[in-house]
Parts: C-alpha cells; sequence; structure tokens
C-alpha cells in the first residue's frame, strides 16, 4: 500500500455474532499487516482462537468479566444468558471500564474499534486513540431507529413513530408492523447496562466516534449510508462483504451421510443463531411447517422457552411421521459448512448479520424469519430491497406465523414454477455473482485502510 501499517484495538460487545464479526474483519486487515490487539472475555477465547488467521499479528487479550448481582457465575458473553439477562452482562462490560483503560495507556494503538461501550471514545481521545465505531447492525437499520430525523434528545420513540421511516431517510421496502414497532419501541427505551437506555448508549456511541465503520458495500446499502453520513454528520467507512474464510475442518461424517441420501437443492436447511429461543408453540409451528412441505429438513434450534430439551419439545407423533427424512437438532452445527452441501436447496434463517453473509454466497435459496431488533430490517432490505428470499409472513398484532405461512414461503423459493421463486433465484444469482466477483473485497478493504490512514493524518 505505500503507507505505513498500524495498530488497532479491538472491543466488541460480549456477543459471540458481535465478536466474530470484529476477527473477521481483524484477519482482513492483518493480511495486510496490520497490527490487532483483541480484547475479549477469558473464557470465550477458545471459542474464537480457530477464526485467527493470523496469530502472529491478531494477539489475544483476556478480559476478566466483573460479577454482576443477578447474573449467573460465569457468564461471559450473551449465549450464556437469557435475553432478559442482556442488560445485567452490559453492565458487567461498563464495569471493565479501568481495565480497558489499562490496556489502552499499555498497548498505545492508533485507534479502537468498538460499538456499545459509549464511554470508550472518551477514554480514546484522552490517550490520543482514535475511536472508530465498527458497527455490525447495517446503516439502514441505524438509519431507521436512530436518525436525528427522530429528535430522540426531546422524546422517546413510540410505536406510531416507528411505523413510518424518517422523513428523508431513503425510498425502500422497509416498513415495520405493528407488533414490530411495540417491540422496537419498548426495547430502545430499556435500560441497557446501569443507568442508561439502549438507545442512548448508541446515539452517545456513534455521536462520539471519530467515524462509523460498516460491513457491507455501496451497491447493496449505499442510500443508507449515505444517508448515515448527512444525518450523523460523520464520514462512514466501508469494510466490504467481509466475507468469512472457507472453514479448515470438514463436515462430521454423520451430517454428510444424511445430507447425502438426499437428491441435490431439496433440503430446508434452519437454523437461528446461538441466541434464539422460541416458544414452545411457535417452534412446533415451525417444524410442522417443513414437515408440510413433504420436503426433508435439517434444523438446528435451541429447547423452547421453558422446555429442558428437543425431544420433550415435538409435537406428539412428529418424530415417528418424520423418520429418515427430518432431523431436530439441539446443538451447535458447523453451518458455514452444511450450506454448502449440494444437498441444502433452502435456508431459513432468523437473519442475524452473519447468517446473512453466509446465505447469499451459497447457492440454497432464502427464507428470512426475523425474531428482534435489526433482524426484522434485514429481512426488509433481502425481502424487499434486493428480493433475494421470502418473508414467513405473521400476525400484523400478535407476530405469530403458522405452519401454513413457513410452507408457503418455503414452497416460494423452492417450487420450480413458482414466479416469486424465479424471480428470487435470479437475484440470488446476481449478488451471489457479484459479492464473490475478484478484486471485490480486495478494492474495499484497501479503501478502508485508506480512509483509516487519512483519519490518522487529520
Amino acid at each position: 500500500m505505500g503507507d505505513r501499517t498500524f495498530h488497532i484495538a479491538m472491543y466488541p460487545w460480549f456477543a459471540l455474532g458481535h465478536l466474530t464479526s470484529f476477527l473477521h474483519v481483524s484477519n482482513k486487515l492483518a493480511e495486510r499487516g496490520h497490527k490487532i490487539s483483541f480484547l475479549l472475555p477469558r473464557n470465550t477465547q477458545p471459542k474464537l482462537d480457530h477464526f485467527n488467521l493470523h496469530p502472529d499479528l491478531i494477539s489475544f487479550f483476556p478480559i476478566t468479566v466483573p460479577h454482576v448481582d443477578g447474573l449467573p457465575p460465569g457468564s461471559e458473553t450473551t449465549t450464556d444468558i437469557p435475553f432478559p439477562l442482556h442488560s445485567l452482562l452490559m453492565t458487567a462490560m461498563d464495569l471493565t471500564e479501568p481495565a480497558i483503560d489499562a490496556y489502552l495507556r499499555n498497548l498505545k494503538p492508533d485507534f479502537v474499534f468498538y460499538d456499545f461501550t459509549h464511554w470508550l471514545p472518551a477514554m480514546a481521545h484522552q490517550l490520543g486513540i482514535i475511536a472508530l465505531h465498527y458497527c455490525t447492525i447495517s446503516p439502514a437499520t441505524v438509519g431507521y431507529l436512530i436518525s436525528p430525523e427522530r429528535k430522540l434528545n426531546e422524546k422517546p420513540l413510540t410505536e406510531a413513530d416507528l411505523i413510518a421511516p424518517p422523513p428523508s431517510f431513503p425510498p425502500s421496502a422497509i416498513r415495520l408492523r405493528t407488533h414490530e414497532a411495540r417491540g422496537l419501541a419498548s426495547a430502545t427505551v430499556k435500560e441497557y447496562g446501569r443507568g442508561v437506555s439502549f438507545m442512548e448508549r448508541q446515539m452517545l456511541s456513534l455521536n462520539n466516534s471519530d467515524a462509523i465503520g460498516f460491513k457491507t458495500c455501496k451497491e447493496m446499502e449505499g442510500v443508507y449510508c449515505d444517508y448515515l453520513e448527512t444525518q450523523l454528520q460523520k464520514q462512514v467507512l466501508l469494510a466490504g462483504p467481509v466475507l468469512p474464510e472457507s472453514p479448515t475442518s470438514t463436515l462430521e461424517d454423520k451430517w454428510v451421510d444424511w445430507l447425502q441420501s438426499f437428491k441435490p437443492r431439496t433440503v430446508i436447511f434452519c437454523s437461528f443463531g446461538s441466541e434464539c429461543i422460541l416458544r414452545k408453540d411457535q417452534f412446533q409451528e415451525l417444524i410442522l411447517g417443513f414437515e408440510q412441505t413433504g420436503l426433508p429438513f435439517f434444523t438446528a434450534l435451541k429447547p423452547p422457552i421453558g422446555v429442558e430439551t428437543i425431544e420433550a419439545a415435538l409435537p406428539e407423533g412428529f418424530e415417528e411421521r418424520v423418520k429418515g427424512k427430518g432431523v431436530v437438532h439441539g446443538g451447535w452445527v458447523q453451518q458455514q459448512l452444511i450450506l454448502r452441501h449440494p444437498s441444502v436447496g433452502c435456508f431459513v434463517t432468523h437473519c442475524g448479520s452473519g447468517s446473512l453473509t453466509e446465505a447469499m454466497v451459497t447457492e440454497g435459496q432464502i427464507v428470512l424469519l426475523p425474531n428482534v431488533g435489526d433482524q426484522i430490517i434485514n429481512a426488509r432490505i433481502m425481502g424487499g430491497d434486493l428480493k433475494v428470499g421470502v418473508e414467513v409472513e405473521k400476525g400484523e398484532k400478535d407476530g405469530l406465523f403458522t405452519r401454513d405461512g413457513v410452507y408457503k414461503a418455503v414452497k416460494a423459493v423452492m417450487d420450480d414454477d413458482s414466479e416469486v421463486g424465479t424471480l428470487v433465484r435470479a437475484n440470488h444469482a446476481k449478488w451471489r455473482e457479484f459479492l464473490m466477483s475478484k478484486g471485490l473485497e480486495k478494492s474495499y478493504i484497501d479503501a478502508f485502510v485508506q480512509k483509516l490512514h487519512s483519519l490518522l493524518k487529520t
């Protein structure tokens, strides 16, 4: 590049999706010779070691997560706890402030990348470090929810506010349903960490940053990035698609044997990430919808709320009826490798950012079933703006889906004679080719690095 290399400290929110997203971009930067100091919870490091492709340049620095009353002992990430306890984990992360200060004084990085720690920019500036808010949430979500046009300093967001986008938000397919607007309005005003709401935390994190970074491309979300740059009056840096590297491991034999017993592109694969836990009735509607399609299916889901095991949650007679062609698995699976298997023809996803990236570069079609927060807006972008998938219908007011809704969405993308399926298959193929085009990722990361250099010089 002709410019000197620099040193970046990373301190993402203690959620595996955030930690892995920061590590993926760390790998791309380390590839170019930049040094990374990655701060993360002590006992979580072994879960991420295999993602570190440049251990000579990416060093892990363990953080002891302080105890907070109400947080189960040993909890370090959102995967360890139910959703209502996330605020307590955020409190614990806020209590690491003295440890982070000590690390930054010792490491003396040029930059610190962060997301939820709203106190980090002030600390960085005192030490002469540039603070970049590296956002794992899409620019469309940030713009829709917390644009300055919403005048959030004057009044809290209401359900009515969120039904429609801000006044000068770019034309798009993003609209919220009644139950979604209600849930998001409620979540934004709840305390998230001690003494600060989720909305206040995000506004402070964004407003006090030196610049904002996103994992996206201008070709896909450029209008939202431009909107944010104007509204926040901050430089927005795009890192490109930041595709995860191909796994070095191989798929477990038992899954290989099962999958290869079916014809190419006929298996439905469903996975909702490490945090999404359904109600029992919704869990049953989902798998009964898969059964109704008559297609083979493989689901990797956590046991429903209040149920100890997957087996205890299955509808009566279900196991016997789907034996040999339906798997409901309650443990972790190698999602990337399953998505790449030739038998998989459809991916039913909760619309987490990482899962969508993996889905976009594989050949199976996409069914969108968002659960909370930014997943909802991700689903509208995928199903509405880009038209690369079909979203499962839900009740306008209660937000519940049915087995018939699941059946219809899967059949829409899987049936050869489906008009909607023809459209999403063509669009998915076009965007997959774009994302995997030679030189795309390199050009984005190179431009991202140049923008970081320009921040150093200002």
